[in-house]
Order: C-alpha cells, then sequence, then structure tokens
C-alpha cells in the first residue's frame, strides 16, 4: 500500500510540476523567459513533453541539439529566426532537449553566459530548457548570469517502482549485450 501512496504521490508532484510549466509558458509571451525543467530520465522527459505539447495552449517548436553544438545560442537562432529577421520566427515557445549529450557543455555554458544579453534581444518568447541534475550543476558553475534568469527549477520525478523497473531493464539490458559480445568473440 506504502508503494501505491508513493507512485500516487509523485504523479501528483508531476501533475502540478506540469501545470506550473503550461502556467509559465503561457504568462511568458512575448517576452524572452528562462525556464529550467529538471528530468533526469529520457522517457519520462519525453512522455511529460508530450502532455505539455497536449495542455499547451500556444505552439511550442522543439529543438534537439546534436553532440557536437558548441553554442545554444547560435543553435537557436540557426533553428528559428527566419532568414533576413531580427526576431524569433512563428513559435510562442521553444523547448530545447539535448544538453546532456553535448560533448563540449563546459563551453557551451560558458558561451551562454557570454551572450546572455543576446538570448533578451532576440527571443520574444519563453525558451524552455530540459536539464538533468548534471546540468544545472555546471550551469550553476559556468553560466551563473544566465541561469539567474530562470525561475525556479520545475522539476519532473520518476516514482521509485519506476526507477526500480528501469534500473532492472537498464541491467538486463547492459549484461545481454555483454553476454551476446562474449559469445560472439
Amino acid at each position: 500500500m506504502t508503494d501505491l501512496l508513493k507512485l500516487q504521490e509523485t504523479a501528483s508532484y508531476n501533475e502540478r510540476s506540469l501545470k506550473t510549466l503550461v502556467r509559465a509558458i503561457a504568462m511568458s509571451q512575448q517576452q524572452f523567459s528562462l525556464i529550467l525543467v529538471r528530468c533526469n530520465y529520457e522517457q519520462l522527459r519525453q512522455r511529460w513533453a508530450q502532455r505539455l505539447r497536449e495542455m499547451s495552449p500556444v505552439p511550442i517548436q522543439d529543438i534537439v541539439l546534436p553532440a557536437s553544438v558548441k553554442t545554444l545560442y547560435t543553435n537557436l537562432v540557426a533553428n528559428t529566426l527566419p532568414s533576413g529577421s531580427s526576431a524569433v520566427g512563428s513559435a510562442s515557445a521553444l523547448m530545447v532537449f539535448g544538453l546532456e549529450i553535448v560533448l563540449a557543455i563546459d563551453e557551451l555554458m560558458a558561451s551562454t553566459n557570454q551572450v546572455r544579453d543576446e538570448f533578451r534581444k532576440n527571443f520574444s518568447c519563453p525558451v524552455v530548457l530540459w536539464v538533468t541534475d548534471d546540468i544545472v550543476t555546471k550551469m550553476i558553475r559556468l553560466a551563473p548570469d544566465f541561469k539567474s534568469w530562470a525561475a525556479a527549477t520545475i522539476k519532473f520525478e520518476l516514482a521509485v517502482d519506476e526507477l526500480i523497473h528501469f534500473l532492472t531493464a537498464r541491467a538486463d539490458t547492459i549484461f545481454k549485450v555483454a553476454v551476446a559480445r562474449k559469445c560472439g568473440k
């Protein structure tokens, strides 16, 4: 029974986080706003991002960063600004994924901090960055001025039972791959 209560508590927490995120996006229309959404698990992130798209009263443009990206600002500009324009395109909000896979994350964070004023000048919509605990730590250390523009981080969590299931499945997959490699040699 306790596990069911914990699962329900986590579900309620995540629903409140979703409502907070929808409200933050809606209230930030026509102005730059940095919204940090912390979620450490890709499947959970995909699930709640989809729910966000369904609930959002405004269109959201997804941007997935490649691992090779060097700067956040220039990547967002390249993916959003119509040619010859100096303001963001038709999206009412930008949702950015992939910071956790960026190879040169330290350099990306440092450059983001250096050009932070350009975000306000060129993006008149909320920018939602999906981050992990590690990325938030790097942001605090390497891009503190940029991070200071974000209100409290909105967090989505995985229930303990879901986490155990996730870790068990991941361990099984790793074990199967290891066995297959050993047998293939």
